[in-house]
């Protein structure tokens, strides 16, 4: 892993957000993509299950940001129902990067023009350390279970059964 490159312009947003926050998260810069929670598990060294997908979707219509822990798929069914909504999809390319400024496969839990309502994976509180997107498919940062709650303000729900 590399931090000596340049950080990409949405990645230096996300770490103006965290140096407002005081949080010091080291942004690294990957030499191959992190799209997937596999890549990105395999570039970090760390297990799959470490990784927090940040998703967009769009909760009766409305653009939501949920973060899930690359170890299982997300049960949009139970989604639904943890959140209360009636309906869960997938937020087209144009919504992820209207609402959060970012490409998918680089979506930072963080960093977007404005909050996005936000719900946190509960299978990611059983890793010490997990691992984010930040900003851009080259980048990643580290945190904790808190911290990503503390940094997104969101609500811890399950995702999947």
């Amino acid at each position: 892993m590399s931090t000596t490159l340049p950080l990409p312009e949405r990645s230096l947003a996300v770490k103006r957000h965290l140096d407002r926050a005081g949080i010091t998260a080291e942004i690294r810069v990957l030499p191959d993509s992190a799209r997937t929670a596999a890549e990105a598990a395999s570039a970090i060294g760390c297990e799959v299950a470490a990784i927090a997908n940040s998703l967009v979707l769009l909760a009766d219509h409305a653009p939501i940001l949920v973060m899930t822990s690359g170890g299982h798929r997300v049960d949009f069914a139970v989604l639904a129902e943890s959140i209360g909504a009636k309906n869960v999809t997938m937020a087209p390319a144009s919504v992820v990067r209207e609402s959060t400024g970012q490409a998918i496969g680089g979506v930072a839990p963080i960093g977007h023009p404005s909050p996005l309502r936000t719900f946190i994976d509960i299978a990611l509180r059983e890793h010490d350390e997990i691992w984010a997107a930040a900003g851009h498919p080259h980048t990643v940062m580290p945190l904790t279970f808190d911290l990503l709650e503390e940094l997104t303000g969101g609500e811890v729900i399950t995702v999947s059964v």
